[in-house]
């Protein structure tokens, strides 16, 4: 009986040792990968540091090897890891900030930090928060934060008062920020670098903020401008904008300008080792549609409407002529057919869903035209005539019949 006790102790014994030690073994295992996981995430934050200090000092050996603006004005080269900059001790700003829009920013992911603080690499010292507080004015990034969202030390940097100047938040908020993101659509559509030199038009005529507190007299830009370079491959590229510090009615792409007027304003050479003939393909000459990339690939600029005939107006002053019969001239970028309802829809200037003026003709109408207008009228420059309404923000006209349709010179 006792033999009996003792073996099935023994027995029960056994599978308990067996399943503790089995419970322990698992228990290894789970806290060894766990260990594996924390040293791999380590490992990684290690390698992602080292990676982007990396990407930062190929920023800056691209930098010098196009060339730092040169300019007349004097003003304190200063060079941080993701930008270089031309500080103006006397406007309190920099003449020209420089730096790159690299595609990382397809995959950054680094927030805003708002650490507005002042430049410790310039040596006169920069503007301070008392300076723009309360003043009415923005501090407007000229190297935009969202450029360096691919890093946590650009991105920080971008924070310097050396790389803010006031503008109007109608400036800022709105076409300023636009630009900003036509260059990073451009970016990320071609998949290639680009770069860009910021900065403000000074002058000595210029007003300076008066808010109470200020600590210094920092200038107030009638104007700012922004150079880019395509560099990558056979196809180089170049364009420049000059945007009033205002309200902006006008597509951004009308702004647009070549580098060698903003040089000849500013008095800035901007991408001082290019040689002589890339300075002339580059820098003399800007060609609209090679910029218009992905969602903006088709869009164009409204007519000038100084180039217009008495009596007629272009795509952008139509929103402030509605409910007027008035004559509207642009260029047809985008076109559509409704089998459902048999209507035709136009575009100018600007395609669907960011049109700045529409037109449509209703089925009864479209009987009236003695072509298919969805096919005739695509990228044709034309004039339309009828009332002008607001139909969900956009200035639209119905178009009756094709004596309301006027094809224009291309030349316009």
């Amino acid at each position: 009986m006792s033999i009996k006790i003792s073996y099935k102790l023994l027995l029960t014994l056994f599978i308990f040792c067996v399943t503790l030690c089995s419970a322990q073994s698992l228990a290894t295992k789970i806290f060894e990968k766990e260990n594996q996981l924390l040293d791999l995430d380590q490992k990684k934050k290690s390698a992602l540091s080292e990676l982007e200090l990396l990407k930062l000092k190929k920023v800056q050996q691209d930098l010098k090897e196009i060339g730092y603006p040169i300019s007349k004005h004097g003003e304190q080269i200063v060079e941080h890891k993701a930008m270089v900059l031309g500080y103006d001790e006397k406007h309190e700003q920099a003449r020209w900030v420089m730096h790159m829009v690299l595609p990382d920013i397809a995959t950054g992911n680094t927030s805003r930090t708002n650490d507005f603080r002042e430049d410790p690499l310039v040596k006169t010292g920069t503007a301070v928060k008392s300076d723009y507080w309360y003043s009415g004015y923005d501090r407007g990034h000229l190297a935009p934060s969202a450029d360096f969202r691919w890093s946590p030390i650009a991105l920080s940097e971008s924070y310097f008062y050396s790389n803010m100047s006031p503008q109007l938040p109608e400036l800022n908020r709105e076409k300023w920020a636009e630009l900003e993101n036509f260059i990073r659509d451009y970016v990320l559509e071609t998949k290639e670098p680009v770069y860009v030199v910021t900065g403000p038009v000074l002058k000595d005529s210029l007003k300076t903020m008066q808010n109470k507190d200020r600590e210094n007299e920092v200038s107030i830009p009638d104007m700012y401008y922004k150079v880019i370079l395509d560099n990558s491959g056979e196809e180089k590229r170049g364009v420049a904008f000059l945007i009033p510090n205002g309200n902006c009615s006008y597509p951004i792409t009308s702004y647009a300008t070549s580098i060698d007027v903003v040089e000849r304003l500013t008095g800035i050479d901007f991408y001082s080792n290019l040689t002589k003939d890339e300075s002339v393909n580059i820098e003399e000459n800007y060609v609209e549609s090679e910029w218009q990339v992905g969602k903006n690939d088709g869009n164009v600029s409204p007519l000038n409407p100084t180039d217009l005939p008495k009596g007629k107006i272009n795509t952008v002053q139509a929103k402030y002529n509605i409910g007027t019969k008035s004559c509207v001239c642009g260029t047809v970028v985008s076109t559509k057919y409704s089998e459902k309802s048999g209507a035709v829809f136009l575009n100018l200037d600007k395609k669907f869903p960011n049109q700045i003026f529409s037109a449509t003709i209703w089925k009864d109408a479209r009987s009236n035209f003695s072509y298919l207008p969805e096919i005739e009228l695509k990228d044709k420059k034309v004039c339309l005539t009828g009332k002008i309404e607001n139909k969900r923000g956009t200035p639209t006209v119905n178009l009756t019949s094709e004596k309301k349709v006027e094809i224009i010179d291309e030349n316009l």
